[in-house]
């Protein structure tokens, strides 16, 4: 089926009701037995009438779609777009034919799979298609009083910042145009840095938000960039643009126009999408129809965009007279195969102090780490930094000097400090702190080891181990917000096995009803509700598990995300 067709069918399939119905088939008859020749023998055994098929149940459907569905991820996963869309074909048509009524046990299940199916659909077809060519006039330019609004902000109070961002962008611009060009999207989004970080390698908001792109650690993960104790490749121009260039791609794939596209990734897809499922007049509107109903941030995003293409457009007709952009470094790449401080290197090779960290922006510690590790040196120098490190000695990376805090109800960074011995300021460096202090229950903070502390409180929200039967069954305590599909799908069993294995009749639970677990829960393991900046590489390590034994429990796929609050099982 080609894909133009597909997007058609998805089209339908939204302009259905959810009660979808099924032509009648005409009963199977078979034709009559044959009269008898004079040739054959003359008592003929009497042939018996073929017994008509057993049709499956709606549970059985409901199931095999729920393989289908399964399979098609996997393709997907596998890179097998074309195997992934017959997959979703299979689904969907077996979806079609469990004819639950609205009291019907499988009307939610059938409803989520729907909305699954239809995700999984845009996100292939999406990525799948040839992405729009070279096109100046991708976002209207109009200078409505959102627009003027930002642009008199960059002529006066931010002034300074929009000249300083012009400035610095030119050390990246160029990579980033040559990147978006080669995935064919317009190069004009290589201005969203200046929006988002002021093409500042380190840039960190308080959303905890990282790098020129101001990439938060999950949707980091989701496209690719590594964290761990050594490095932080959100931090890196190359990397982090790579990663932007796909997500920017995956937005405009999911909403059709790069108005809407920005908005969703200034503050994610799901949150322009409930705005849109909540507007009254038309699907997919406008962006001003939705600016107002945005968040504050999102809402002033579009317009400083547009406003920021109009100055570097024509700079003379807004009062700006831009500065000569910054030229990209000149680097060579090394191979470093033992840790050692970035400092020592810069002094062995005569270098000012702080280059190697600048041209290297991903080291958290300013320091190679442990493994194989590829190296930005000034142009020219590679052949004099590989002698230069045979000389240095191996770097032993310090012990944490910090103990982790999480905080409880009623608690003040300064009860805190005075708790641990240490000072407030402190605590808010180490933490990055607005000036206020502000901090709120469950908070993780980093507080300055100094010793003869009372031992921090229990991190809160950890859930204990599932209480464990002598069959090797568990059972659950349903929570807020939970549906038997829901808890089917967090512990990698089927509804049907849920009802049968708790004797339920419906679809219908309460907060705080026990539920029994089947024993496919594997032995020893517990359950961890994601905290907020989780990534599944955090959790997998605190609890001494490998990703990939982490990924399998939870039978994650590189393209699935993690979300605060989600129950996820740990070892």
């Amino acid at each position: 089926m080609h894909f133009q067709s597909r997007m058609i069918w998805l089209i339908l399939f939204f302009l259905f009701t959810w009660g979808c119905t099924r032509h009648a088939q005409a009963p199977r008859t078979e034709p009559p037995p044959e009269t008898a020749t004079e040739e054959q023998t003359p008592s003929p055994a009497v042939e018996q009438p073929e017994a008509p098929p057993v049709e499956p149940t709606d549970g059985q459907r409901m199931e095999q779609a729920l393989q289908a569905y399964q399979q098609a991820l996997e393709a997907w996963e596998a890179g097998d777009s074309e195997g992934a869309m017959t997959g979703l074909d299979t689904a969907y048509a077996l979806l079609l034919k469990v004819e639950a009524s609205t009291e019907s046990t499988l009307t939610d299940e059938k409803n989520d799979l729907r909305l699954m199916i239809a995700r999984r659909l845009v996100e292939i077809f999406a990525s799948d298609q040839v992405a729009v060519g070279e096109n100046h006039r991708f976002i209207r330019l109009e200078e409505n009083e959102h627009v003027l609004k930002e642009i008199k902000r960059f002529q006066t109070v931010e002034r300074r910042y929009f000249l300083e961002s012009y400035q610095r962008s030119g050390r990246y611009r160029s990579m980033m145009v040559r990147e978006l060009q080669a995935a064919g999207l317009p190069t004009d989004l290589s201005w969203i840095p200046l929006i988002e970080s002021g093409f500042k390698l380190r840039a960190y908001s308080r959303a905890r938000a990282l790098g020129l792109w101001q990439f938060i650690s999950s949707t980091g993960y989701r496209f690719g960039l590594k964290k761990d104790r050594w490095v932080d490749e959100r931090m890196d121009p190359v990397k982090a643009t790579r990663a932007a260039v796909q997500y920017l791609k995956e937005l405009h794939g999911y909403f059709g126009d790069w108005s809407t596209a920005l908005a969703g990734y200034n503050c994610g897809e799901f949150r322009v999408q409930r705005v849109i499922r909540a507007q009254r007049i038309n699907y997919l509107d406008n962006f001003w129809d939705l600016y107002l109903m945005l968040p504050r941030e999102t809402a002033r995003f579009v317009p400083r965009f547009i406003a920021t293409l109009m100055i570097v457009r024509d700079p003379q007709r807004y009062g700006f007279d831009l500065p000569a952009p910054d030229a990209p470094a000149d680097t060579e790449i090394v191979v470093i195969h033992q840790p050692l401080k970035l400092s020592e290197l810069d002094q062995k090779l005569g270098l000012e102090p702080g280059t190697l960290a600048q041209l290297n922006p991903e080291l958290r510690h300013q320091a190679t780490p442990d493994r194989e590790y590829t190296l930005r040196v000034p142009g020219g120098s590679a052949r004099q930094a590989l002698e230069a490190v045979a000389q240095i000695s191996r770097w032993i990376p310090p012990e944490a000097t910090y103990v982790i805090h999480y905080v409880r109800p009623g608690e003040t960074v300064s009860g805190i400090a005075s708790r641990y011995r240490t000072s407030s300021r402190q605590i808010a460096r180490l933490n990055r702190l607005r000036s206020n202090f502000l901090i709120r229950p469950g908070q993780r903070l980093k507080v300055p080891a100094r010793g003869g502390v009372a031992p921090p409180g229990p991190r809160p929200q950890k859930a204990a181990p599932l209480q464990s039967a002598s069959n090797g069954e568990a059972t659950y305590t349903v929570k807020r917000g939970d549906s038997l599909y829901r808890i089917s799908t967090m512990f990698a069993v089927s509804v049907k096995e849920l009802r049968e294995v708790n004797n339920l009749p419906g679809n219908q639970l309460h907060v705080g009803q026990k539920l029994t677990i089947p024993h496919k829960i594997p032995e020893g393991a517990r359950t961890y509700v994601v905290q907020p900046g989780d990534t599944p590489y955090d959790i997998a390590r605190s609890h001494s598990m490998t990703l990939q034994r982490f990924m399998s429990l939870n039978r994650l796929g590189s393209r699935t995300a993690i979300y605060p609050g989600q129950t996820v099982w740990v070892e």
